[in-house]
């Protein structure tokens, strides 16, 4: 049937929509795909004549399909938030990238790309992970991790749970200030319970932290910088600081998938992801960190965006296979930490 539908096109004069010409990627729902079309689809699609097919996905399910397909796959290039390329290169269900066909990896700092060679793909944003305040309820900015100890702010605290992957990452920074590391989350679990029994809560979720700051008189949370802009966007007078300690962050990174037929293409979408056009405009639009050293910001995205070669410095990435490795038995040392 295929055949012939294209035979008769060609000799009807017009040229049947090739498969090459059309990508299936993941992206992640809501805000961050509303942008995502925005910045990077649509002018791909504009650029190139191709058709762009989005399979809305969080990087954990996206994986989980990648690998199901391992034979078969049906993603051309795919996202991550959270590490799954680390172990996707490993097991050969991704692909290295060039400077050849992907000319704008020149411009990447270093530590975005680091993993290139071996099939990672580079991160093309960054979501930094710090301090959400209320600028009505603390009188001075926080400048530190142990703000979150503090025993004047403790019955306005928000702790987010460590199922949540930006819980996860303020809470591993945490237990590093308080002398802990990735072998011993004993400090940050020690910490963590001193906060509750002084009155704070944990929450799980995104709008949670929203409710919290709009409704029950919330302070400081440790949560990301394209949240603290959600909230502020929603007319709540916060404030979002980098703690001096560091800053911890989530890589989103975009990927080429191995065995498909269109690879020059999905190349070419890579390529304009990590252009410094299209990361100008996620980081205005969700206020990611742009890992293209080219990027200028200006205006409130450049106060309010950790940018340049030297706010990057202070990122901090946790190994993810490290944590996916430990998750199950954090999560329960976790969860007896909480219960009260």
């Amino acid at each position: 049937m295929k055949r012939t539908t294209i035979a008769l096109a060609l000799l009807a004069g017009t040229a049947a929509p090739a498969l090459s010409q059309t990508l299936t990627i993941n992206s992640f729902g809501g805000a961050y795909e509303e942008a995502h079309k925005r910045c990077i689809i649509s002018p791909f699609e504009e650029e190139t004549g191709a058709t762009v097919n989005i399979v809305t996905a969080y990087s954990a399910d996206a994986f989980a399909q990648l690998r199901a397909q391992a034979a078969a796959p049906q993603f051309d290039v795919i996202h991550f938030s959270g590490g799954q390329e680390i172990v996707g290169a490993k097991e050969g269900l991704l692909d290295p990238i060039t400077e050849t066909a992907v000319p704008n990896l020149a411009a990447l700092y270093d530590f975005a790309k680091a993993g290139v060679a071996e099939g990672q793909g580079p991160a093309y944003s960054i979501a930094a992970i710090g301090l959400i305040y209320s600028r009505e309820g603390l009188e001075i900015q926080p400048t530190s991790w142990t703000a979150l100890k503090d025993p004047d702010v403790a019955e306005h605290m928000v702790l987010t749970d460590i199922s949540n992957g930006y819980g996860m990452l303020g809470f591993l920074m945490l237990n590093k200030v308080e002398g802990g590391d990735l072998d011993n989350i004993q400090p940050g679990l020690d910490a963590v319970s001193e906060i509750l029994d002084n009155g704070g809560l944990v929450v799980s979720t995104s709008p949670e932290i929203q409710q919290e700051f709009a409704q029950n008189d919330a302070w400081l949370a440790a949560y990301a910088s394209d949240y603290a802009y959600t909230l502020k966007k929603a007319g709540l007078p916060v404030g979002f600081t980098l703690a001096e300690e560091g800053v911890p962050a989530s890589f989103i990174t975009v990927n080429l998938v191995h065995g498909r037929p269109n690879q020059e293409l999905a190349a070419k979408f890579i390529d304009m992801t990590i252009s410094a056009e299209a990361q100008t405009c996620m980081a205005e639009a969700l206020r990611y960190t742009p890992t293209n050293a080219n990027v200028e910001l200006t205006g409130e995205a450049a106060e309010e965006v950790p940018n340049g070669p030297e706010a990057v410095k202070g990122l901090i990435r946790f190994d993810p296979t490290v944590i996916e490795a430990n998750r199950s038995a954090w999560v329960d040392q976790w969860n007896r930490t909480i219960a009260r």
